[in-house]
């Protein structure tokens, strides 16, 4: 994996989205935003939120550990699950009710790289979780990142576009969210 590579096309995406989006739109193999960026940011959201808890909980206790090691992974499924639900949705919403194309490996580019805020905003977090309340801000800056990616990735005609990039937005922050919240109250429940 070429960190380089994520961190800058992460930064495109934040500084100048359209510039980033046009890159993207190159892409020959679209499935490539998996390894290529989703996975690695998952990780490295999650290895930031497992380093957070080590220091605040400390790092003599196996109960440290336990827990650090609890947060890092519900992190890894939030946003795993989170991605592949959001792709999902979107994609139905698209194909029954406004009549797109089904292209789920478009939609699976949108939704990855759209992420974007997301994954920063988590790593941030992860390690300063005093941040949370700007974190929870910069999430709507989503919002114009899949304003700008779906100008230029899909293509979506003007009339539905604004309706199309709320609903992607949308599912974007909400699934990350519901799966987390879902997976701590699972693990409550069995602990």
């Amino acid at each position: 994996m070429n960190y380089k590579e994520i961190f800058r096309i992460a930064l495109l995406l934040i500084s100048s989205p359209a510039k980033a989006w046009e890159e993207i739109r190159l892409e020959e193999d679209k499935r490539k935003v998996h390894t290529a960026f989703v996975y690695p940011m998952i990780t490295l959201c999650s290895l930031s939120v497992f380093l957070g808890a080590l220091f605040d909980k400390g790092w003599g206790s196996p109960a440290a550990f336990q827990y650090a090691m609890t947060e890092c992974c519900v992190m890894a499924v939030s946003l795993f699950g989170g991605y592949f639900l959001a792709s999902y949705v979107i994609n139905e919403i698209a194909v029954r009710y406004l009549q797109l194309p089904n292209d789920i490996n478009s939609i699976y580019q949108l939704v990855g790289y759209s992420l974007v805020v997301i994954f920063l905003t988590n790593i941030v977090t992860g390690i300063f979780p005093s941040f949370t309340f700007i974190g929870l801000l910069s999430l709507f800056y989503t919002v114009y990142v899949v304003w700008e990616g779906t100008t230029i990735l899909l293509d979506i005609k003007e009339e539905i576009k604004l309706k199309f990039t709320l609903i992607v937005s949308f599912f974007i922050i909400i699934c990350p969210m519901l799966i987390q919240t879902v997976f701590n109250k699972l693990l409550f429940i069995l602990h």
